[in-house]
């Protein structure tokens, strides 16, 4: 196998050189590159938003660090702008049933003027009824009515009384009514002197009483009906009065919206209403004023006013709870009682989006109780209906109302996690059927001279958005680079704004107290090294710890059965990499690999199957034809914590070869990869902050000769180290290799040719491979003649002495 030569240092670090970009300054830029890469995101928004049928609303796939909602929102409002505006959302008093509010949908603007317009006709109501009704007019009319059922009702008397005059007979008025009496000439008879009279002249007498009893009878029964025709007028002369109040005022209501129909129908029915409650108006006007609570159901209530809107509503809700999706009914106490009415009424935000497009944050969304559950059935239904959250779990016992549902035309943007979107779809059968729009946004952007200047274009675009100081050239090539770092690859920029706008912001207080008008390289420099000043004090520590020599991680020397391995740790915004011991031990016993960190419980399911990868590995390239004579055991040194993951692999499996081969490895190396069956070193993860942990230990012990890191080949791609390192490679202090296989990993750590196996399956001499074939070969002669030994000893039967 040939040697590995380390890496040159270009092919550490991709950098960016400024002379690619021709501005002076970002503010030369426009912000056509503010979603760059992005083109598979477009495609579906637009979709999307494109799409009218039920079911196709967007669920956008998005980290939080990648600015989604104002991405979200500066598409939406952009598409909004050219759509029409939705009308206006009102509710209005049903007279026939006051508990079910009525919906009133009018064109945008126009509930706002009949709002103001029904406020109006309140006031002027409030003031014209009392002024009406203590008007002279009025005042006469009501005495004209009254005279004249006074004058109907003496006339008829006067035709009782002249008959009875006519006919000899008294007609006395009594407390309790009219009595007749007898009389002769003037004299009115009692009922002795009208016992004395002869019979035929008491006879004559009582048949003429009998006459005019009968038609006082007559007239009597009359009055009744002639007071309630004179009722009949008043009440008509009232409800000439209210109309006269009200009906020019609601006439030119019915002038100013003609052709709005709902409008009319509303005025048609406040009229209605005032007609009928006359003698209600009445009744509170003799006890004092009107109170304007009596009128006040024939105003409006605006639910969504659109007057000022240009486009459709584009809504974000922060708080996405029940109450603020769906609206709600307040109450107020009333003489220690909860009453409402339909002026009480608020709208949510679906109210307000309705039309256009709500913005949700998935997950906020489904935390509220019951308000995934209401979304659904209002998109299933397409309507908005308010419910409490006490009325879904039947709690409130208060009488509320039911205002009339409210028709749904919008488009709903959820955004939320890759992972959160993968779970609703796996377990919510309803969620496939809602959102069947899914917007992925690419974490990462390929570079290309195009994305380049695009990236460039971006950059500029969320400088502007933060109103921070313009970018140079080199400080747009600079924060290229660093996002290169942030993707962890030299072929990919990552896309995650909130990282992005974190360095500007603190790029420019720099720039500030420097006295520069535009954010360089310097400055961008020296925000990213004050950053991990400021989070790297566990770094240091633990760092130190190594230096005290308090945890043992040697950087020269060999050592049998040790290795460097190499660990990352993430502490949110900050990652760094550490070195951990690695060591193995190797003895005579059945084949097994004993996991010290499984067998304690601080290994995870990675790195348990790493280690049956590990052992399947060793077992059929160096015992393939039976078993393996060793017992040989893994750990991590001064490892509390758990272990996960396969990244240790390589360095483990070199640490056991180096064991059971008895071969020294060099501790100036340390190594990271993953191995696979057939011992191909597999790419990792949290590459650039493994070399560069190791790198910190040997930088400040002293470089001794020989150090540097092993590393996967597939990872070379990923190598964006910082420039400490990088000079340190050019100058020969420190080295990094890219292996393919474990056997190139196994050669640099111990100095010898791994070996490679010829026909018969037989390692050169002197090779690695070979001393591990030898010493297993030992190990199973060993094995071999205790065997033997053992059985020789064992007591014999009789069969066996003979």
């Amino acid at each position: 196998m040939e040697s590995l030569s380390p890496l040159a240092p270009e092919r550490l670090y991709r950098a960016c050189d400024e002379a690619v970009f021709s501005f002076a300054t970002t503010d030369e830029l426009t912000d056509s590159g503010a979603l760059v890469g992005q083109e598979r995101l477009l495609e579906a928004l637009s979709f999307g938003t494109g799409i009218r049928s039920q079911g196709f609303n967007i669920f956008m796939m998005a980290p939080e660090s990648c600015a989604r909602h104002s991405l979200t929102l500066r598409f939406l409002s952009g598409r909004a702008a050219h759509e029409p505006v939705p009308p206006d959302i009102c509710y209005v008093y049903r007279f026939d049933e006051p508990e079910r509010p009525a919906l009133l949908i009018l064109s945008a603007g126009v509930g706002r003027r009949f709002k103001a317009s029904l406020d109006t006709l309140v006031d002027e109501l409030l003031t014209a009824i009392p002024a009406a009704f203590e008007s002279e007019e009025y005042r006469l009319r009501l005495e004209e009515l009254n005279q004249q059922l006074a004058e109907r009702q003496a006339a008829a008397m006067a035709e009782v009384k002249a008959q009875a005059k006519a006919e000899q007979v008294a007609l006395l008025s009594t407390p309790t009514g009219f009595t007749l009496a007898p009389r002769k000439g003037d004299e009115v008879l009692d009922a002795r002197a009208f016992r004395q009279l002869p019979e035929v002249e008491r006879t004559a007498m009582e048949q003429a009483i009998a006459r005019v009893e009968a038609r006082l009878q007559e007239v009597l029964q009359q009055f009744p009906q002639w007071r309630r025709e004179t009722q009949l007028h008043i009440q008509w002369l009232n409800e000439e009065m209210v109309m006269f109040a009200g009906g020019n005022l609601i006439d030119e209501l019915r002038r100013e919206y003609g052709g709005c129909d709902p409008v009319l129908r509303q005025l048609e029915a406040i009229q209605q209403d005032l007609s009928g409650n006359v003698n209600l108006l009445l009744g509170h006007m003799r006890e004092g004023a009107l109170p304007a609570q009596l009128l006040a159901r024939y105003q409006l209530n605006l639910l969504v006013d659109n007057a000022d809107s240009s486009g459709a509503p584009v809504i974000y809700e922060d708080l996405p709870n029940l109450s603020r999706l769906l609206g709600r009914v307040e109450h107020h106490v009333q003489q220690g009682a909860l009453v409402t009415d339909f002026t009480l009424i608020r709208g949510g935000a679906l109210h307000r989006a309705n039309g256009g497009y709500l913005i949700l944050d998935a997950r906020k969304l489904v935390q509220q109780p019951m308000a995934w559950e209401a979304l659904k059935r209002a998109l299933f239904a397409r309507e908005i209906r308010i419910e409490s959250l006490e009325q879904f779990y039947s709690l409130a016992s208060t009488v509320s109302l039911e205002p009339e549902p409210v028709p749904m035309e919008l488009k709903v943007v959820l955004i939320g996690e890759r992972q959160l979107y993968y779970l609703l779809a796996a377990y919510d059968p309803d969620f496939g059927k809602l959102f069947k729009v899914q917007a992925d946004y690419q974490d990462e952007v390929d570079v290309s001279p195009e994305n380049l200047q695009r990236y460039a274009r971006f950059i500029g675009w969320l400088a502007r958005q933060q109103d921070l100081r313009p970018l140079t050239r080199d400080g747009v090539a600079r924060m290229v680079e660093h996002a290169g770092r942030l993707a962890d690859d030299q072929l990919r920029l990552s896309a995650h704004t909130q990282e992005l706008t974190d360095v500007l912001h603190e790029a420019n207080y720099w720039a500030e107290h420097g006295g520069e008008q535009s954010i360089a390289a310097d400055a961008i420099e020296q925000a990213l090294d004050a950053a991990r000043r400021r989070a790297s004090r566990i770094h240091r520590q633990m760092e130190a710890s190594v230096l005290r020599g308090s945890k043992f991680i040697d950087t020269d020397g060999a050592v049998v059965g040790q290795v460097n391995g190499l660990t990352v740790l993430d502490l949110g915004n900050y990652r760094f990499g550490q070195p951990a011991r690695i060591s193995a031990t190797a003895r005579l016993g059945t084949g097994a690999v004993l996991d010290i960190e499984r067998e304690v419980k601080l290994g995870g399911a990675i790195h348990a199957k790493a280690m049956l990868i590990l052992s399947r590995f060793l077992g059929s390239r160096y015992a393939a034809e039976g078993p393996m004579a060793v017992s040989a055991s893994l750990a991590f040194e001064q490892s509390y914590g758990m272990i996960e993951g396969d990244s240790a692999s390589v360095a483990e499996c070199c640490a056991l070869i180096s064991a059971i081969a008895r071969v020294p490895l060099s501790q100036a190396l340390a190594v990271t990869g993953s191995i696979n069956q057939y011992g191909q070193v597999q790419p990792i993860g949290g590459v650039n902050e493994k070399i560069e942990g190791f790198f910190d230990i040997c930088q400040a012990r002293g470089f001794a000769p020989g150090q540097g890191v092993i590393i996967p080949k597939a990872n070379e791609d990923n190598l964006m180290l910082n420039r400490e390192l990088r000079r340190a490679v050019a100058e020969g202090r420190f080295h990094v290799y890219s292996v393919v296989h474990l056997d190139e990993a196994l050669s640099l750590l111990a100095g010898l040719p791994a070996g490679e196996a010829d026909e018969r399956g037989n390692y050169p001499e002197g090779t690695v491979n070979a001393r591990v074939r030898q010493r297993l070969a030992q190990l199973a002669e060993l094995q071999r003649r205790q065997k033997a030994a053992e059985h020789e000893a064992a007591p014999k039967g009789p069969d066996e002495e003979s």
